[in-house]
Protein backbone atom coordinates (compact mmCIF):
# COMPACT_ATOMS: atom_id res chain seq x y z
CA UNK A 1 0.00 0.00 0.00
CA UNK A 2 1.10 3.55 -0.68
CA UNK A 3 1.98 5.38 2.56
CA UNK A 4 1.47 9.14 2.46
CA UNK A 5 1.35 11.30 5.55
CA UNK A 6 2.58 14.79 6.29
CA UNK A 7 4.61 14.50 9.47
CA UNK A 8 8.25 14.35 10.45
CA UNK A 9 9.72 11.15 9.05
CA UNK A 10 11.64 10.35 12.25
CA UNK A 11 8.85 11.05 14.72
CA UNK A 12 7.47 8.31 16.99
CA UNK A 13 4.13 8.80 15.24
CA UNK A 14 5.73 7.92 11.91
CA UNK A 15 7.20 4.75 13.42
CA UNK A 16 3.75 3.65 14.58
CA UNK A 17 2.05 4.57 11.32
CA UNK A 18 4.60 2.62 9.28
CA UNK A 19 3.33 -0.61 10.81
CA UNK A 20 0.57 -0.47 8.16
CA UNK A 21 -1.46 -3.29 9.73
CA UNK A 22 -3.04 -3.20 13.16
CA UNK A 23 -4.29 -6.23 15.07
CA UNK A 24 -6.94 -6.69 17.73
CA UNK A 25 -5.96 -6.60 21.40
CA UNK A 26 -7.61 -9.43 23.33
CA UNK A 27 -6.62 -10.93 26.67
CA UNK A 28 -3.29 -9.13 26.79
CA UNK A 29 -2.18 -10.13 23.28
CA UNK A 30 -2.18 -8.59 19.82
CA UNK A 31 -4.01 -11.08 17.62
CA UNK A 32 -5.28 -11.33 14.05
CA UNK A 33 -9.04 -11.34 13.47
CA UNK A 34 -10.40 -14.87 13.47
CA UNK A 35 -11.78 -14.50 9.95
CA UNK A 36 -8.54 -12.87 8.71
CA UNK A 37 -10.27 -9.85 7.20
CA UNK A 38 -8.95 -6.28 7.22
CA UNK A 39 -10.25 -2.77 6.57
CA UNK A 40 -8.17 -0.30 4.55
CA UNK A 41 -7.58 3.01 6.31
CA UNK A 42 -7.24 6.36 4.50
CA UNK A 43 -5.59 9.68 5.23
CA UNK A 44 -8.46 12.22 4.87
CA UNK A 45 -5.99 14.97 3.93
CA UNK A 46 -4.84 13.16 0.79
CA UNK A 47 -7.13 10.16 0.31
CA UNK A 48 -4.07 7.91 0.32
CA UNK A 49 -4.08 4.49 1.96
CA UNK A 50 -2.18 4.51 5.24
CA UNK A 51 -2.68 0.96 6.45
CA UNK A 52 -5.30 -1.56 7.44
CA UNK A 53 -7.06 -2.40 10.70
CA UNK A 54 -8.45 -5.77 11.74
CA UNK A 55 -12.07 -6.41 10.85
CA UNK A 56 -13.31 -7.91 14.08
CA UNK A 57 -16.29 -10.27 13.96
CA UNK A 58 -18.74 -11.79 16.41
CA UNK A 59 -16.12 -14.50 17.06
CA UNK A 60 -13.57 -11.89 18.11
CA UNK A 61 -16.12 -10.16 20.34
CA UNK A 62 -16.79 -13.54 21.99
CA UNK A 63 -13.07 -13.96 22.65
CA UNK A 64 -12.80 -10.45 24.05
CA UNK A 65 -15.82 -10.83 26.33
CA UNK A 66 -14.43 -14.12 27.64
CA UNK A 67 -11.10 -12.43 28.41
CA UNK A 68 -12.84 -9.49 30.12
CA UNK A 69 -14.97 -11.88 32.19
CA UNK A 70 -11.92 -13.84 33.33
CA UNK A 71 -10.13 -10.64 34.33
CA UNK A 72 -13.18 -9.32 36.19
CA UNK A 73 -13.43 -12.49 38.24
CA UNK A 74 -9.68 -12.84 38.66
CA UNK A 75 -6.76 -10.45 39.06
CA UNK A 76 -8.67 -7.20 38.53
CA UNK A 77 -11.02 -7.95 41.41
CA UNK A 78 -8.02 -7.96 43.74
CA UNK A 79 -6.97 -4.40 42.88
CA UNK A 80 -7.72 -2.06 45.77
CA UNK A 81 -9.23 1.38 45.12
CA UNK A 82 -5.82 2.92 45.81
CA UNK A 83 -4.21 0.64 43.24
CA UNK A 84 -6.85 1.45 40.63
CA UNK A 85 -6.36 5.15 41.29
CA UNK A 86 -2.59 4.85 40.90
CA UNK A 87 -3.08 2.97 37.63
CA UNK A 88 -5.33 5.69 36.22
CA UNK A 89 -2.83 8.35 37.23
CA UNK A 90 -0.09 6.38 35.46
CA UNK A 91 -2.21 6.25 32.28
CA UNK A 92 -2.73 10.01 32.46
CA UNK A 93 1.03 10.53 32.71
CA UNK A 94 1.65 8.24 29.73
CA UNK A 95 -0.81 10.24 27.63
CA UNK A 96 0.88 13.48 28.64
CA UNK A 97 4.36 12.07 27.99
CA UNK A 98 3.33 10.89 24.51
CA UNK A 99 1.01 13.80 23.72
CA UNK A 100 2.79 15.00 20.58
CA UNK A 101 2.96 11.48 19.14
CA UNK A 102 -0.69 10.74 19.85
CA UNK A 103 -1.74 14.12 18.48
CA UNK A 104 0.12 13.48 15.22
CA UNK A 105 -1.38 10.01 14.81
CA UNK A 106 -4.88 11.35 15.41
CA UNK A 107 -4.37 14.24 13.01
CA UNK A 108 -3.22 11.94 10.21
CA UNK A 109 -5.96 9.40 10.86
CA UNK A 110 -8.91 11.80 11.31
CA UNK A 111 -7.83 14.88 9.36
CA UNK A 112 -8.36 17.24 12.28
CA UNK A 113 -5.88 20.12 12.64
CA UNK A 114 -2.77 19.22 14.61
CA UNK A 115 -3.10 22.45 16.60
CA UNK A 116 -6.50 21.27 17.88
CA UNK A 117 -5.34 17.78 18.80
CA UNK A 118 -2.35 19.18 20.73
CA UNK A 119 -4.23 21.99 22.46
CA UNK A 120 -7.52 20.25 23.20
CA UNK A 121 -7.85 16.52 22.61
CA UNK A 122 -4.68 15.35 24.35
CA UNK A 123 -4.82 17.56 27.48
CA UNK A 124 -8.51 16.74 27.77
CA UNK A 125 -7.85 13.00 27.57
CA UNK A 126 -5.21 12.94 30.29
CA UNK A 127 -7.37 15.20 32.47
CA UNK A 128 -10.22 12.67 32.43
CA UNK A 129 -7.95 9.91 33.71
CA UNK A 130 -6.64 12.17 36.48
CA UNK A 131 -10.15 13.15 37.52
CA UNK A 132 -11.28 9.55 37.87
CA UNK A 133 -8.00 8.56 39.54
CA UNK A 134 -9.16 10.79 42.36
CA UNK A 135 -12.73 9.51 42.22
CA UNK A 136 -11.81 5.85 42.79
CA UNK A 137 -11.41 6.19 46.55
CA UNK A 138 -14.65 8.18 46.86
CA UNK A 139 -16.91 5.27 45.83
CA UNK A 140 -19.01 4.50 48.87
CA UNK A 141 -22.35 3.34 50.14
CA UNK A 142 -24.15 4.70 53.17
CA UNK A 143 -25.91 3.49 56.29
CA UNK A 144 -29.69 3.77 56.63
CA UNK A 145 -31.94 3.90 59.67
CA UNK A 146 -34.74 1.56 58.67
CA UNK A 147 -38.29 1.95 59.90
CA UNK A 148 -38.83 -1.70 60.77
CA UNK A 149 -37.60 -2.68 64.25
CA UNK A 150 -34.57 -4.92 64.40
CA UNK A 151 -33.26 -4.06 60.93
CA UNK A 152 -30.08 -2.21 60.06
CA UNK A 153 -29.44 -1.27 56.44
CA UNK A 154 -26.68 -0.02 54.20
CA UNK A 155 -25.96 0.37 50.51
CA UNK A 156 -23.02 -0.93 48.54
CA UNK A 157 -21.75 0.09 45.11
CA UNK A 158 -19.99 -2.51 43.03
CA UNK A 159 -18.74 -2.68 39.42
CA UNK A 160 -21.56 -3.30 36.99
CA UNK A 161 -19.44 -5.94 35.21
CA UNK A 162 -18.09 -6.40 31.71
CA UNK A 163 -18.83 -3.33 29.58
CA UNK A 164 -19.04 -2.87 25.83
CA UNK A 165 -17.94 0.58 24.70
CA UNK A 166 -18.46 1.92 21.18
CA UNK A 167 -16.90 5.26 20.30
CA UNK A 168 -17.22 7.56 17.25
CA UNK A 169 -14.71 8.82 14.74
CA UNK A 170 -14.76 12.55 15.52
CA UNK A 171 -12.85 12.48 18.84
CA UNK A 172 -11.41 8.96 19.04
CA UNK A 173 -8.83 9.41 21.79
CA UNK A 174 -10.92 11.75 23.91
CA UNK A 175 -14.03 9.57 23.61
CA UNK A 176 -11.92 6.54 24.55
CA UNK A 177 -10.82 8.40 27.69
CA UNK A 178 -14.42 9.35 28.53
CA UNK A 179 -15.33 5.66 28.41
CA UNK A 180 -12.22 3.94 29.74
CA UNK A 181 -11.44 6.11 32.75
CA UNK A 182 -14.76 5.86 34.67
CA UNK A 183 -15.17 2.17 33.81
CA UNK A 184 -11.72 1.34 35.15
CA UNK A 185 -12.24 3.57 38.17
CA UNK A 186 -15.42 1.65 38.98
CA UNK A 187 -13.59 -1.68 38.71
CA UNK A 188 -15.20 -2.87 35.47
CA UNK A 189 -13.53 -4.68 32.61
CA UNK A 190 -14.36 -3.82 29.03
CA UNK A 191 -14.30 -4.38 25.32
CA UNK A 192 -13.80 -1.15 23.37
CA UNK A 193 -14.70 -0.76 19.71
CA UNK A 194 -13.35 2.38 18.06
CA UNK A 195 -14.70 3.60 14.74
CA UNK A 196 -13.27 1.81 11.74
CA UNK A 197 -12.45 5.28 10.32
CA UNK A 198 -10.24 6.43 13.21
CA UNK A 199 -8.85 3.55 15.24
CA UNK A 200 -5.14 4.31 15.19
CA UNK A 201 -4.71 6.67 18.15
CA UNK A 202 -6.74 4.27 20.33
CA UNK A 203 -4.57 1.33 19.28
CA UNK A 204 -1.45 3.33 20.12
CA UNK A 205 -2.97 4.18 23.50
CA UNK A 206 -3.45 0.45 24.09
CA UNK A 207 0.25 -0.08 23.41
CA UNK A 208 0.99 2.51 26.08
CA UNK A 209 -1.35 0.79 28.54
CA UNK A 210 0.85 -2.29 28.22
CA UNK A 211 3.54 -0.33 30.07
CA UNK A 212 1.36 -0.29 33.18
CA UNK A 213 0.39 -3.08 35.60
CA UNK A 214 -3.05 -3.39 34.02
CA UNK A 215 -3.94 -7.11 34.16
CA UNK A 216 -4.48 -8.94 30.89
CA UNK A 217 -8.09 -8.91 29.75
CA UNK A 218 -9.18 -5.79 31.64
CA UNK A 219 -9.10 -3.70 28.46
CA UNK A 220 -9.70 -5.35 25.09
CA UNK A 221 -9.81 -3.54 21.73
CA UNK A 222 -11.87 -4.97 18.88
CA UNK A 223 -11.74 -2.87 15.74
CA UNK A 224 -14.22 -3.39 12.95
CA UNK A 225 -17.52 -2.33 11.46
CA UNK A 226 -20.50 -1.16 13.48
CA UNK A 227 -23.04 -3.63 12.02
CA UNK A 228 -20.63 -6.48 12.81
CA UNK A 229 -18.42 -5.91 15.87
CA UNK A 230 -20.57 -3.10 17.27
CA UNK A 231 -23.78 -5.05 16.91
CA UNK A 232 -22.16 -8.11 18.50
CA UNK A 233 -21.21 -6.03 21.54
CA UNK A 234 -24.65 -4.48 21.92
CA UNK A 235 -26.37 -7.89 21.83
CA UNK A 236 -23.81 -10.01 23.68
CA UNK A 237 -25.27 -11.77 26.74
CA UNK A 238 -21.94 -11.52 28.56
CA UNK A 239 -21.98 -7.71 28.46
CA UNK A 240 -23.62 -6.03 31.44
CA UNK A 241 -23.58 -2.50 30.06
CA UNK A 242 -23.05 -0.87 26.69
CA UNK A 243 -21.93 2.74 26.32
CA UNK A 244 -22.35 4.21 22.86
CA UNK A 245 -21.52 7.58 21.35
CA UNK A 246 -22.66 8.20 17.79
CA UNK A 247 -25.68 8.90 15.65
CA UNK A 248 -29.24 8.80 16.94
CA UNK A 249 -30.29 6.16 14.41
CA UNK A 250 -27.53 3.77 15.46
CA UNK A 251 -28.22 4.59 19.11
CA UNK A 252 -31.77 3.31 18.64
CA UNK A 253 -30.38 0.06 17.21
CA UNK A 254 -28.01 -0.32 20.15
CA UNK A 255 -30.88 0.18 22.59
CA UNK A 256 -33.03 -2.42 20.84
CA UNK A 257 -30.17 -4.92 20.80
CA UNK A 258 -29.48 -4.31 24.49
CA UNK A 259 -33.13 -4.82 25.37
CA UNK A 260 -33.62 -7.92 23.25
CA UNK A 261 -30.51 -9.66 24.59
CA UNK A 262 -30.14 -9.44 28.37
CA UNK A 263 -31.68 -6.03 29.15
CA UNK A 264 -28.19 -4.65 29.61
CA UNK A 265 -27.72 -1.16 30.99
CA UNK A 266 -27.14 1.53 28.36
CA UNK A 267 -25.79 5.04 28.14
CA UNK A 268 -26.22 6.77 24.80
CA UNK A 269 -24.65 10.08 23.77
CA UNK A 270 -26.21 10.79 20.41
CA UNK A 271 -26.73 13.50 17.83
CA UNK A 272 -27.77 17.11 18.08
CA UNK A 273 -28.94 20.17 16.23
CA UNK A 274 -27.86 22.63 18.85
CA UNK A 275 -29.15 26.22 18.96
CA UNK A 276 -26.81 29.10 19.80
CA UNK A 277 -28.84 32.19 20.77
CA UNK A 278 -27.44 35.70 20.29
CA UNK A 279 -29.54 38.38 21.98
CA UNK A 280 -29.44 42.07 21.16
CA UNK A 281 -27.54 42.88 24.38
CA UNK A 282 -24.78 40.32 23.82
CA UNK A 283 -21.13 41.33 24.07
CA UNK A 284 -20.42 40.96 20.37
CA UNK A 285 -16.65 40.93 20.85
CA UNK A 286 -17.16 37.55 22.54
CA UNK A 287 -20.34 36.33 20.86
CA UNK A 288 -19.15 36.65 17.26
CA UNK A 289 -16.03 34.47 17.59
CA UNK A 290 -17.92 32.24 20.03
CA UNK A 291 -20.71 31.25 17.65
CA UNK A 292 -18.23 30.89 14.79
CA UNK A 293 -15.95 28.53 16.70
CA UNK A 294 -19.03 26.79 18.09
CA UNK A 295 -19.97 25.45 14.68
CA UNK A 296 -16.72 25.32 12.67
CA UNK A 297 -14.38 23.69 15.21
CA UNK A 298 -13.38 20.16 14.19
CA UNK A 299 -14.90 20.97 10.78
CA UNK A 300 -18.37 20.94 12.31
CA UNK A 301 -17.99 17.26 13.16
CA UNK A 302 -19.24 17.79 16.71
CA UNK A 303 -22.36 16.37 18.29
CA UNK A 304 -22.80 19.71 20.07
CA UNK A 305 -21.98 21.88 17.06
CA UNK A 306 -23.97 25.11 17.33
CA UNK A 307 -25.30 24.60 13.82
CA UNK A 308 -28.42 26.72 14.33
CA UNK A 309 -27.39 30.27 15.24
CA UNK A 310 -30.48 32.20 16.32
CA UNK A 311 -29.90 35.96 16.23
CA UNK A 312 -32.03 38.88 17.33
CA UNK A 313 -33.16 40.63 14.17
CA UNK A 314 -31.39 43.87 15.17
CA UNK A 315 -28.00 42.07 15.12
CA UNK A 316 -28.64 39.59 12.32
CA UNK A 317 -26.75 41.41 9.53
CA UNK A 318 -23.77 41.93 11.83
CA UNK A 319 -23.55 38.25 12.76
CA UNK A 320 -24.08 37.11 9.16
CA UNK A 321 -21.32 39.41 7.89
CA UNK A 322 -18.85 38.28 10.56
CA UNK A 323 -19.48 34.57 10.08
CA UNK A 324 -19.32 34.92 6.31
CA UNK A 325 -15.94 36.62 6.47
CA UNK A 326 -14.66 34.09 9.01
CA UNK A 327 -15.83 31.14 6.91
CA UNK A 328 -14.09 32.61 3.88
CA UNK A 329 -10.83 33.34 5.71
CA UNK A 330 -10.39 30.14 7.72
CA UNK A 331 -7.26 28.40 6.50
CA UNK A 332 -8.19 25.09 4.86
CA UNK A 333 -5.48 22.47 4.62
CA UNK A 334 -4.14 19.04 5.62
CA UNK A 335 -4.67 18.13 9.24
CA UNK A 336 -0.97 17.73 10.15
CA UNK A 337 -0.07 21.21 8.84
CA UNK A 338 0.49 23.66 11.72
CA UNK A 339 -1.22 26.47 9.77
CA UNK A 340 -4.45 24.55 9.12
CA UNK A 341 -7.62 25.80 10.82
CA UNK A 342 -10.12 23.68 8.85
CA UNK A 343 -9.00 20.20 7.90
CA UNK A 344 -10.72 17.67 5.65
CA UNK A 345 -13.79 15.74 6.69
CA UNK A 346 -13.16 12.24 7.93
CA UNK A 347 -14.10 10.38 4.73
CA UNK A 348 -15.28 10.86 1.19
CA UNK A 349 -18.70 9.52 2.24
CA UNK A 350 -18.95 12.27 4.85
CA UNK A 351 -17.77 14.89 2.35
CA UNK A 352 -20.48 13.90 -0.10
CA UNK A 353 -23.09 13.85 2.65
CA UNK A 354 -22.26 17.42 3.68
CA UNK A 355 -22.21 18.65 0.09
CA UNK A 356 -25.59 17.01 -0.49
CA UNK A 357 -27.05 18.82 2.51
CA UNK A 358 -25.73 22.18 1.27
CA UNK A 359 -27.28 21.55 -2.13
CA UNK A 360 -30.50 20.46 -0.46
CA UNK A 361 -30.67 23.65 1.58
CA UNK A 362 -30.15 25.79 -1.49
CA UNK A 363 -32.83 23.86 -3.36
CA UNK A 364 -35.19 24.53 -0.43
CA UNK A 365 -34.58 28.27 -0.75
CA UNK A 366 -31.54 28.89 1.46
CA UNK A 367 -28.77 31.20 0.30
CA UNK A 368 -25.07 30.51 0.83
CA UNK A 369 -23.14 33.66 1.69
CA UNK A 370 -19.76 32.00 1.11
CA UNK A 371 -18.11 31.07 -2.17
CA UNK A 372 -18.24 27.28 -2.30
CA UNK A 373 -15.19 26.57 -4.45
CA UNK A 374 -12.17 25.32 -2.56
CA UNK A 375 -8.92 27.30 -2.45
CA UNK A 376 -6.09 26.20 -4.73
CA UNK A 377 -3.11 24.25 -3.48
CA UNK A 378 -4.93 21.56 -1.51
CA UNK A 379 -3.69 17.97 -1.88
CA UNK A 380 -5.48 16.02 -4.57
CA UNK A 381 -7.84 13.38 -3.20
CA UNK A 382 -8.50 15.02 0.17
CA UNK A 383 -12.02 15.22 1.61
CA UNK A 384 -12.37 19.00 1.89
CA UNK A 385 -15.47 21.18 2.21
CA UNK A 386 -15.41 24.96 2.54
CA UNK A 387 -17.21 26.27 5.65
CA UNK A 388 -20.70 27.39 4.64
CA UNK A 389 -23.10 29.99 6.05
CA UNK A 390 -26.76 29.60 5.08
CA UNK A 391 -29.27 32.45 5.41
CA UNK A 392 -32.87 32.77 4.23
CA UNK A 393 -33.61 29.55 6.09
CA UNK A 394 -36.57 28.50 8.18
CA UNK A 395 -36.57 26.03 11.02
CA UNK A 396 -38.79 23.72 8.97
CA UNK A 397 -36.08 23.10 6.36
CA UNK A 398 -34.22 19.82 6.57
CA UNK A 399 -30.88 21.63 6.94
CA UNK A 400 -32.27 23.07 10.18
CA UNK A 401 -33.80 19.85 11.44
CA UNK A 402 -31.28 17.14 10.54
CA UNK A 403 -27.75 16.74 11.82
CA UNK A 404 -25.32 17.54 9.00
CA UNK A 405 -22.08 16.93 10.93
CA UNK A 406 -20.02 19.28 8.83
CA UNK A 407 -18.97 22.96 8.67
CA UNK A 408 -22.43 24.27 7.82
CA UNK A 409 -24.35 26.83 9.89
CA UNK A 410 -27.94 28.01 9.51
CA UNK A 411 -28.68 31.60 10.63
CA UNK A 412 -32.21 32.29 11.81
CA UNK A 413 -33.55 35.65 13.04
CA UNK A 414 -35.90 36.05 16.01
CA UNK A 415 -37.84 39.03 17.33
CA UNK A 416 -38.00 38.37 21.07
CA UNK A 417 -37.03 35.94 23.81
CA UNK A 418 -40.19 33.85 23.54
CA UNK A 419 -39.70 33.30 19.81
CA UNK A 420 -36.04 32.44 20.32
CA UNK A 421 -36.90 29.73 22.86
CA UNK A 422 -39.72 28.39 20.67
CA UNK A 423 -37.43 28.03 17.65
CA UNK A 424 -34.58 26.62 19.72
CA UNK A 425 -36.78 23.93 21.27
CA UNK A 426 -38.47 23.04 17.98
CA UNK A 427 -36.25 20.01 17.38
CA UNK A 428 -36.17 16.31 18.23
CA UNK A 429 -32.72 16.78 19.75
CA UNK A 430 -31.59 18.16 23.09
CA UNK A 431 -27.84 17.94 23.56
CA UNK A 432 -26.26 21.39 23.72
CA UNK A 433 -27.35 25.02 23.54
CA UNK A 434 -25.74 28.44 23.91
CA UNK A 435 -26.97 31.80 25.19
CA UNK A 436 -25.18 35.11 24.58
CA UNK A 437 -26.53 37.96 26.67
CA UNK A 438 -25.38 40.56 29.22
CA UNK A 439 -28.69 40.27 31.11
CA UNK A 440 -28.30 37.91 34.07
CA UNK A 441 -32.07 37.42 34.47
CA UNK A 442 -32.39 36.46 30.81
CA UNK A 443 -29.45 34.08 31.13
CA UNK A 444 -31.21 32.27 33.99
CA UNK A 445 -34.60 32.20 32.25
CA UNK A 446 -33.40 30.94 28.91
CA UNK A 447 -30.95 28.37 30.29
CA UNK A 448 -33.82 26.81 32.26
CA UNK A 449 -36.25 27.00 29.34
CA UNK A 450 -33.98 25.41 26.73
CA UNK A 451 -34.43 21.66 26.25
CA UNK A 452 -30.77 20.68 26.32
CA UNK A 453 -28.59 18.57 28.57
CA UNK A 454 -25.85 21.21 28.52
CA UNK A 455 -26.35 24.97 28.22
CA UNK A 456 -23.43 27.37 27.90
CA UNK A 457 -23.84 31.06 28.77
CA UNK A 458 -21.48 33.53 27.07
CA UNK A 459 -19.27 30.65 25.99
CA UNK A 460 -19.74 27.53 23.90
CA UNK A 461 -18.51 23.93 23.96
CA UNK A 462 -16.67 24.62 27.22
CA UNK A 463 -16.85 21.07 28.55
CA UNK A 464 -15.21 20.24 31.85
CA UNK A 465 -14.46 16.84 33.32
CA UNK A 466 -16.21 17.78 36.57
CA UNK A 467 -19.51 18.57 34.83
CA UNK A 468 -21.89 15.85 33.58
CA UNK A 469 -22.39 15.72 29.83
CA UNK A 470 -25.30 14.21 27.94
CA UNK A 471 -28.56 14.91 26.18
CA UNK A 472 -32.33 14.85 26.31
CA UNK A 473 -34.86 13.38 23.88
CA UNK A 474 -33.20 11.99 20.73
CA UNK A 475 -29.79 13.15 21.94
CA UNK A 476 -29.42 10.27 24.34
CA UNK A 477 -29.76 8.65 27.73
CA UNK A 478 -27.50 9.03 30.75
CA UNK A 479 -24.51 11.22 31.49
CA UNK A 480 -20.75 11.01 31.12
CA UNK A 481 -18.06 12.91 33.05
CA UNK A 482 -18.37 14.26 36.57
CA UNK A 483 -19.45 12.06 39.47
CA UNK A 484 -22.37 10.93 37.31
CA UNK A 485 -19.91 9.38 34.85
CA UNK A 486 -18.64 6.81 37.34
CA UNK A 487 -22.15 6.12 38.67
CA UNK A 488 -23.02 4.78 35.22
CA UNK A 489 -20.53 1.93 35.79
CA UNK A 490 -21.64 1.03 39.31
CA UNK A 491 -24.45 -1.22 40.49
CA UNK A 492 -26.22 -0.16 43.69
CA UNK A 493 -27.04 -2.92 46.14
CA UNK A 494 -29.17 -2.59 49.30
CA UNK A 495 -28.31 -4.78 52.29
CA UNK A 496 -30.45 -5.30 55.37
CA UNK A 497 -29.24 -6.99 58.56
CA UNK A 498 -31.49 -8.41 61.26
CA UNK A 499 -30.08 -7.41 64.64
CA UNK A 500 -31.00 -8.66 68.11
CA UNK A 501 -33.42 -6.47 70.06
Amino acid sequence: MEFAVIINSISPAQTFLEKKSYQLYIGGEWVDPQESEWIVNHDPSTGAEIGAIARGSVFDVDRAVAAATAALEGPWSKFSPDERGALLWRIADLISDHANELAEIESVDSGKPITATKAGDLPGSSEVFRYYAGAVTKIAGDARDLSRPGLFGWTHRRPIGVCGQIIPWNYPLQMAAWKLAPALAAGCTLVLKPSELTSLSVLRLMELLQQTDLPDGVVNIVTGLGPEAGSALASHPGIAKVAFTGSTNVGRQVMVAAAQSNLKNVTLELGGKSPNLVFEDADMDKALPGVTTGVFSNMGQNCTAGSRVLVHSSRFDEVAAYMTEAAHNLKIGPGPSPTTEIGPLVSDVQRRRVEDYINLGISEGAQSTVERTLPTGLPDGGFYVRPTVLIQVTNEMRVCREEIFGPVVCLLPFSDEAEAIRIANDTEYGLGAGVWTSNLDRAHRTSRALNAGVVWINTYNSTDTAMPFGGMHSSGIGRELGPEGIEAYLELKSIALKVAP
